[in-house]
Order: C-alpha cells, then sequence, then structure tokens
C-alpha cells in the first residue's frame, strides 16, 4: 500500500502564494500587513510561526506597539462618526457584496484554516460556510431589529480566539457593521490570522470602515479596551485574559460581552439509549473538542457505567484522526477526519502532563491512544498531535477539574446520588451548556435548572447557535450582554435608553436571563 501523501495544490507555498494573488494589498511575498488607519501598511514586527499541521514555518502576525494601535483606534473612532450615519439600505449593499466576495474566497479561506489551526477540511469548509450563511440571515432581519435602535457612540473592539475565525469573529463583525459601527479587530497569537487578512481584504474592499491588526495582548490591550470614544468591547477566550479586560472595564460603564471558557458536562442518570449516545459523543469530538462548547467531562452514574463504558470506548475506536491534507493517491478526495492536530506542539504536551499527573494522583487511566492509529504523511513532524485519551474518576486536585482541556483529553465521574451528579456536573463554576441523558423526564425537570449553564440538553447536546438563537453562559464563563439573534444586534446598539438600558446579561449589577 503507497504511503500518504500531501493533496497536490494544497501545500502551504501555493497556498500562500494563492493569497498574494488574491490579496496583493495584504499579502507580500514574505509578511501579512496590517489594516490601520483606512490602509493595509507594512507596520509592526513579523514574528516567526509554525503551523500545527507539521511544524512548517509560515509568516508570523505582524505584531504592532501601543503608538500604532492607539492610532489605529483613533482613525477607527473617526470612520465610525461617518459610518454610522450611512443610511441603512447603503451599510446592507456594501455588507452583501462582502458576504459574496468571501463566497467566492470560500475555498481559500477554509484551506488557510486548515493550514494555520489544524482544522479538517470538511469542519473548515463549515466555519466559512456558518459566517456567511449567519450574516445572509441579518441581512434578511435587520430592519425590524434596528427599528427604534441607533448605532453605539463607538467602534466595536473584538479580541477573539484562533479556534473560529469565520464563524464567531467574521460574522460578529458583519453584524456590528451592518448595525451601524465601525470596527477594530485584533488577530488572535495562535492562529487564524491569515485568514482575517484574506477576510478583511473583501470588507474592506466592499467599503467596510474596518481595521485589523496584530500585537501582544499585554502590550496594546489598553488601546483595544480603554481608548475613549470605542462603543463596544467583544472578547472571546479563557478566563484569565477575560478576568484583566472586566477588571480593565470596570470603570467605564462600556459595552461588553465577554465569552470565557466553561467546563461543559454531560451527566448520564436512569439511561438506556446508548446508540445514540454514542452518535452524540461521536460528533462531540470534531475539531478535537478544540470549541467553548466541547464536553470534554462526563458525570455517570455509577451503576451504568459498565454501559456506558462500552459505548464510549466504541467511540474512540471509531475516530479518524491525522493530517487533515494527506491522501493516499494524488485524485482522491481530502479525508473526512475527525480531528487533526491541537492548536501547536505545547499544546499537546501540556494535556500529555495532564494525563499523566491525574494518573499519578491515582485516576484511572481509561484509554491512552497512539498515534500510531493515526493517518499522517511520512517522515512529518508529530509534536502537535495528540491521539484520543480518557481518565477515569482524577483527583479533586487535578488542574482539569475546574476547567476545560481544549483537547481530546476527557474526564469521567462516578456518581451515586443526585445530590453528587449535580455538585460534580458544576464543578467548573459555570459553563455554556450542559446536557442530562436520561430516560426519566421528571429528574430532567428537576436537575436541569439547578446545572449552572445557559443551555441545558436533555438527550442531546447543546452547541452556541445560529441565526435567531441566542448565546451566552452562566457563572464565571460569560461577563456582559448575552449575544444570538437580535440579542446580538441589541448588544451593538443603544435602545431608547441609551446606555442606561438593561440588556440580557450577566453584569456587575444584575444578571438578566432570556427565555432559553
Amino acid at each position: 500500500m503507497a504511503a500518504p501523501q500531501l493533496k497536490p495544490g494544497t501545500s502551504w507555498t501555493e497556498t500562500y502564494a494563492r493569497c498574494v494573488r488574491a490579496a496583493p494589498e495584504a499579502f507580500t511575498p514574505d509578511r501579512l500587513l496590517n489594516l490601520v488607519r483606512g490602509e493595509w501598511r507594512a507596520v509592526g514586527t513579523p514574528g516567526e510561526h509554525t503551523t500545527p499541521l507539521d511544524g512548517t514555518a509560515i509568516p508570523g502576525p505582524p505584531r504592532i506597539g501601543v503608538e500604532e494601535a492607539e492610532a489605529a483606534v483613533a482613525f477607527a473612532i473617526e470612520q465610525h462618526a461617518v459610518w454610522s450615519r450611512v443610511p441603512l439600505d447603503e451599510r446592507k449593499a456594501r455588507v452583501a457584496a462582502a458576504v459574496e466576495g468571501l463566497a467566492e474566497q470560500r475555498d481559500l479561506l477554509a484551506l488557510l484554516l486548515v493550514w494555520e489551526i489544524g482544522k479538517p477540511w470538511r469542519l473548515a469548509c463549515a466555519d466559512v460556510d456558518r459566517a456567511l450563511d449567519g450574516v445572509r440571515w441579518y441581512l434578511e432581519e435587520i430592519d425590524r431589529q434596528l427599528a427604534g435602535r441607533t448605532p453605539l457612540p463607538g467602534p466595536v473592539s473584538n479580541i477573539a480566539s484562533w479556534n473560529y475565525p469565520m464563524s464567531v469573529q467574521v460574522h460578529a463583525e458583519l453584524v456590528q457593521l451592518l448595525a451601524g459601527n465601525a470596527v477594530v479587530a485584533k488577530t488572535p497569537s495562535q492562529g487564524g490570522f491569515h485568514c482575517l487578512t484574506l477576510a478583511h481584504t473583501v470588507m474592506h474592499r466592499a467599503g467596510l470602515p474596518v481595521t485589523l491588526l496584530s500585537g501582544q495582548g499585554g502590550q496594546i490591550g489598553d488601546a483595544l479596551i480603554r481608548s475613549a470614544g470605542l462603543g463596544a468591547l467583544a472578547f472571546v477566550g479563557g478566563r484569565a485574559n477575560g478576568r484583566k479586560a472586566a477588571t480593565t472595564l470596570a470603570d467605564l460603564n462600556r459595552r461588553h460581552f465577554l465569552e470565557q471558557e466553561g467546563l461543559n458536562t454531560w451527566g448520564v442518570w436512569d439511561y438506556s439509549d446508548w446508540p445514540a449516545l454514542g452518535a452524540h459523543l461521536k460528533k462531540g469530538f470534531e475539531y478535537a473538542k478544540q470549541r467553548c462548547t466541547a464536553y470534554p467531562r462526563y458525570v455517570v452514574q455509577r451503576s451504568l457505567f459498565p454501559a456506558f463504558l462500552d459505548t464510549y470506548l466504541g467511540v474512540l475506536d471509531e475516530l479518524r484522526f491525522g493530517h487533515p491534507l494527506a491522501v493516499a493517491a494524488p485524485g482522491d478526495p481530502l479525508p473526512d477526519l475527525d480531528f487533526g492536530p491541537v492548536i501547536h506542539a505545547a499544546k499537546a504536551a501540556e494535556l500529555r502532563a495532564h494525563f499523566d499527573a491525574a494518573v499519578a494522583a491515582r485516576a484511572v487511566p481509561l484509554r491512552r491512544g497512539s498515534l500510531a492509529d493515526g493517518l499522517f504523511l511520512p517522515g512529518q513532524s508529530l509534536d502537535a498531535y495528540l491521539a484520543p485519551a480518557a481518565v477515569l474518576d482524577p483527583p479533586a486536585s487535578w488542574a482539569l477539574q475546574h476547567s476545560e482541556p481544549f483537547g481530546p483529553l476527557d474526564s469521567i465521574a462516578l456518581v451515586d446520588t443526585e445530590a453528587e451528579l449535580l455538585a460534580a456536573m458544576n464543578a467548573g463554576n459555570g459553563s455554556l451548556v450542559a446536557s442530562l441523558a436520561t430516560d426519566d423526564p421528571a429528574f430532567a425537570d428537576r436537575v436541569g435548572p439547578d446545572l449552572l449553564a445557559f443551555k441545558v440538553g436533555i438527550n442531546k447536546p447543546r452547541s452556541r447557535g445560529d441565526r435567531d438563537e441566542v448565546f451566552g453562559g452562566l457563572g464565571a464563563s460569560w461577563k456582559g450582554a448575552f449575544v444570538g439573534g437580535d440579542l446580538l444586534v441589541q448588544a451593538v446598539t443603544y435602545g431608547k435608553d441609551g446606555a442606561d438600558e438593561k440588556l440580557y446579561g450577566n453584569f456587575p449589577s444584575y444578571s438578566l436571563y432570556p427565555p432559553r
């Protein structure tokens, strides 16, 4: 049998050359540019970066300093003053033009996601498609959504994670623009900057007031969060950085929505439909669980553990992982993998260390998969890859008892009472989603409302959602306004009460929850 080979036409050199041809104003042969002060400029210092796919060196984000960041924000504030007065019909036309321009670059955007952040081809395409389909929905609904509402007094500043550059970040920016706000966006340091550069080239060509810059958060964070004249902060990331942003915002009374990590859990109690659960568990491994709504923790009634384990280990046996661009023959389609690498080699090493720490503290090692089961190119670096792994009953002191791994490392806790199940499912002090697998509707009605999750699924997973579905988090997983559907438009506009409007969300002085 022939060794796997890289799909012809998909190498990084060929992919980057396509970017230079498609967007020469933003990509030079050896570096990316920043979109600041209304133009693509060769400012900032390009850093070194490697793709998680195989360790290939690729151009890194061109990091600017605080003075350039302050100048970029000041220019965006001037842009906002003009854009906020542009009639809605004109805003819709320009956003629609951007969406169609992005659709023309769909395959290149997806291929960049494969190389930059390791998404398998199917999932990379889905990320782009979800962004475009979501904005098309807002284009149909925005007249109704903006009735009686006005743009914010300044642009929206976006600081987002690396894992969903299109369906989270670009999607949110286009809705913010549609609502009458200029936008400032920082590229994630760990990946996604090439995809965002191409996307913002298209958006800029459509006449949208967008700023895209790169930099170290510790150096330019204040400019993106505290600058006088900004209208709102949109943040997606971990709790540590989210807390810093919230602290910086504390005295500004500025609109914000901070989506932070949460330990999402499945609870299993009085349950029998194992094939259905198995299907949900398999889908949950997509993209190596590197998303905010992944379920890395299972809390299982002890008497059901044998049946659960049979189902769970069967799912692990079916998973396909490896290099997303490896094929057996040149004419073969790209492989339909569940996941590729994690975001970088350091993350893979961290997760291996977490597994070892749990076992050293007397957790039961249920599965430590082998990379020999993956699909890889001969001789490629495997440093950023991790086979599925799971531990049973890790100790209370384990670092991942209260935070998400962001990789294919699961933990399972056994419980004997409803109280134990509830305590174990709420160990993370708030989450975005949770689910219960149960045959007992009364149990679900009794326990579901006490779970510290924004969305609770009964015999199904919950997700971030699209179009009219709202999204938020409970406890430490979310700060500020909730988003999704009409709530996203409300979060980036003012109603009749202006800055004093009481929005749905988690705020320092109150929490208000929409129907979920």
